[in-house]
């Protein structure tokens, strides 16, 4: 699947000129409550967010990065981790995908055993192995909670050809890592994905954000 190419006109006369960059749709999924939005967040925003509520549907994050000279705009799609606030948006979600980053938290194994049921969705909405995919360990920083070891982690990272990273969205430390998580898969878009127009200039725009749970039923709670 090629890339998206977004073009940005300007007036006759007037500056700067006709822009050209590439758009690539990085899809984050997991069980609910593993640190998918915190994540994004954190990339795109450069901090941990004040406060977090369960998504529902899906959140849609951008930043614009720079490989090389060239500015790549990258699109973070945060879908709900509960299988009832999914259903009317996962066609949707899954189409044109460039990249996968599968998220499980450290401190919870049951978030790490349902990774083969997340790798399988994948497959029944035709993302093939060609799709770069990256496996997410959140949540480093409650070591004294940790359920889920390196070890095994890296074992099932390798059984399925995806690179291993640990990781926490809070931890203010780690900030960089979560950077490096993001922009190895943006590299190695960047190196496979041919300069094409794969959507019309100002098309398919960015889905409305979903409410939260919380705001749902007027609570709130951190899901992260």
């Amino acid at each position: 699947m090629e890339s998206s190419l977004e073009l940005t006109t300007s007036l006759p006369g007037t500056y700067p000129p006709l822009l050209r960059s590439r758009i690539f749709k990085i899809i984050v999924i997991g069980d609910s409550g593993v640190g998918k939005t915190c994540l994004t967040y954190r990339f795109c925003a450069g901090k941990f967010p004040d406060k977090t509520e369960a998504t529902i549907g899906v959140d849609f994050r951008e930043k614009v990065i720079e490989i090389n000279g060239e500015k790549i705009k990258v699109q973070l799609w945060d879908t709900a981790g509960q299988e009832r606030f999914r259903k009317s948006m996962v066609q949707h979600y899954y189409r044109n995908v460039h990249a996968v980053v599968f998220v499980y938290d450290v401190t919870n194994a049951a978030s790490f055993r349902s990774l083969p049921a997340w790798i399988e969705e994948c497959r029944q909405h035709s993302l093939g192995q060609e799709v770069p995919r990256i496996l997410v360990g959140n949540k480093c920083d409650l070591q004294h909670a940790l359920q889920v070891g390196t070890e095994l982690a890296q074992k099932f990272a390798d059984s399925h050809s995806m690179p291993l990273f640990e990781t926490s969205a809070k931890n203010p430390d780690d900030n960089d890592h979560v950077e490096a998580i993001f922009m190895t898969v943006a590299h190695k878009l960047k190196s496979q994905k041919p300069l094409m127009l794969s959507q019309p200039p100002g098309g398919g725009g960015a889905p409305p954000l979903g409410k939260s749970e919380e705001e749902e039923e007027g609570g709130w709670s951190c899901n992260c």
